[in-house]
C-alpha cells in the first residue's frame, strides 16, 4: 500500500514557500502522491472545512520545480466550477513541467452558496463532471472536434499533449461518485470511511465495471500517540480491505514535517 499526504492549505497567513518545503519532506520521506484540496470562492473562511487557499495548480506546478518524484495531484478539484479547457491547459502543462506527475482528482462538489457565488448551476454538476472528464480525455489525446450536451467543439488545437495519460481521480463515496469512478476513472478516492466502509465501496465499484480503478480514502493524524497507533492500525485495515493507497492529512503547517516522519516510521512498523 502507498501513503499519500493531503498538504495543509487551509491558513491564508501560511507562508509561501511552506507547501515546497513539506511537499520535498514528503518526497525524502517515501511519500508516494501528495494532495491539495480545492475551493474557488467559499461562503465563509478558509479553514477545516474549506481548504484550498492557494489554487491547486498553480501551487503544483510551484511545487514542481523543487521535487522529483512524487506525484502531484488534487484531492479534489472541484471540477464544475471551472472551465474545462482552463483546467485541461493547466493540468496538461503541469504534467510536461513535471516529468507526467500530474494527478487530476476531481469531485462535483457539495456547497451550493459557492456555486451560486461563481455562477455555475449546481443542479447538473454531476452531467457536467461527467461530460467535462470525457473533454478533458478528448483533449489530452490532441483534441479537435467534440460535441457534448454542454460543450461544442469544431476545431481548435490543443497544446500540450500529456507524453503519456494523465491519471483522473474521482473522488467521493456516494452512488453517484462510485458510478462515475467505475465508468471514468483511472483511481478512486474515498474519505471518511473506516475498512468496513471501504470494502463495500470496493466491492460496488467491482460490480459497476470490470476495469477497476486504483483504490484509496483519505485520513486525519494530527498528534497524539494514542491516535498515531489507532490511525496506523486503520490504515493497515483499510489495506487488507484492498486499498492501494491512503492519504493523510496531518493538521497545520506548524509541525506537520514532524507528524508525517513520525507517521511515515509508525506505519513501516520495526
Amino acid at each position: 500500500m502507498d501513503l499519500e499526504v493531503v498538504l495543509p492549505d487551509e491558513s491564508p497567513d501560511m507562508a509561501p514557500g511552506a507547501l515546497a518545503e513539506l511537499a520535498a519532506t514528503a518526497e525524502r520521506l517515501g511519500y508516494r502522491t501528495l494532495y491539495l484540496p480545492d475551493h474557488l470562492l467559499p461562503p465563509a473562511p478558509y479553514g477545516t472545512t474549506y481548504g484550498g487557499v492557494y489554487e491547486p495548480l498553480v501551487t503544483l506546478a510551484h511545487i514542481a520545480a523543487r521535487t522529483s518524484a512524487i506525484r502531484l495531484g488534487t484531492s479534489v478539484l472541484v471540477l464544475p466550477l471551472r472551465s474545462p479547457f482552463v483546467v485541461a491547459k493547466q493540468v496538461a502543462t503541469l504534467d510536461r513541467l513535471s516529468g507526467g506527475r500530474a494527478v487530476l482528482g476531481v469531485g462535483v462538489g457539495w456547497d451550493r452558496a459557492e456555486f451560486a457565488a461563481v455562477g455555475a448551476d449546481f443542479g447538473t454538476r454531476g452531467a457536467r463532471t461527467d461530460e467535462d472528464i470525457a473533454l478533458l480525455r478528448h483533449l489530452f489525446r490532441d483534441g479537435g472536434a467534440f460535441r457534448g450536451r454542454f460543450h461544442r467543439v469544431e476545431q481548435g488545437v490543443f497544446a500540450p499533449v500529456p507524453t503519456g495519460p494523465v491519471p483522473i481521480m474521482v473522488g467521493g463515496t456516494s452512488a453517484a461518485a462510485l458510478r462515475r469512478a467505475a465508468a471514468l476513472a483511472d483511481e478512486w478516492q474515498g474519505v471518511n470511511i473506516d475498512a468496513g466502509g471501504f470494502a463495500r465501496c470496493a466491492v460496488r465499484l467491482r460490480e459497476l465495471s470490470e476495469r477497476l480503478p486504483r483504490l484509496g480514502t483519505r485520513l486525519a493524524w494530527t498528534g497524539g500517540a494514542d491516535e498515531l497507533k489507532r490511525t496506523v492500525d486503520e490504515a493497515g485495515a483499510l489495506a487488507e480491505a484492498g486499498a492501494d493507497a491512503v492519504a493523510v492529512w496531518f493538521g497545520g503547517a506548524d509541525g506537520a514535517a514532524d507528524r508525517m516522519a513520525e507517521f511515515a516510521a509508525a506505519a513501516a512498523g520495526p
